[in-house]
Formats: C-alpha cells, structure tokens, sequence
C-alpha cells in the first residue's frame, strides 16, 4: 500500500481538471448561497417575532427592508437609490440628534 493518496487530478486532461474545479466550485457557491438563506430567514424571523421597543429598532427593520428593496432595483433607477440613501442618511441623523421635548 502507499503512504500518499493518488492525486488522480494528475492524471487526467486539463479539461477534465478544469470541469472538476468549475463542479467544486459551483457547489461550494451553492452551500453558501443555501447558508446565506438559512441565516437571512432566521434573521428575518427575529425582526418579525415582535414589535420594536425603539426607534432604533424600529430603524434596523427598515434599513434591512430598504437594503433588500435596493438589491431588488432596476441599475438604471437612480432616483430610487437616490431616495433610498436619503432616507437612511436621515435614520442617521435624526438617530443621532433625538429632539428635546
């Protein structure tokens, strides 16, 4: 018996190894996209268990549909993603400067 495994990469064409890599990779992308979804729905479930206690909470759940609603945008819509900005822009600053009362 031998000590090192066959690397049996080696043996074969370039096409082949470059189809095998282009395979390995392709389903390395599919378990993360898959992890990516499993993390985004539970993420999601957390925002929707209950209401929010503050404006900053309140806040976070509307970045995180803003920034869904933005990855869902046309490219050539620039007055949305303008809009877009804007608002969250304002979450920043009205965040960070609570009026008195």
């Amino acid at each position: 018996m031998a000590d090192q495994p066959t690397n049996l990469d080696a043996h074969r064409g370039m096409a082949a190894q470059k189809a095998t890599d282009l395979r390995r990779l392709r389903a390395e992308v599919e378990a993360d996209q898959e992890a990516l979804r499993t993390r985004q729905a539970a993420l999601e479930d957390l925002l929707a268990a209950a209401p929010a206690t503050d404006w900053h909470e309140a806040v976070e759940k509307a970045r995180y549909l803003l920034g869904l609603f933005a990855q869902s945008l046309d490219a050539s819509d620039q007055r949305r993603r303008k809009l877009i900005d804007r608002v969250l822009a304002d979450f920043d600053h009205l965040l960070d400067n609570p009026t008195r009362e």
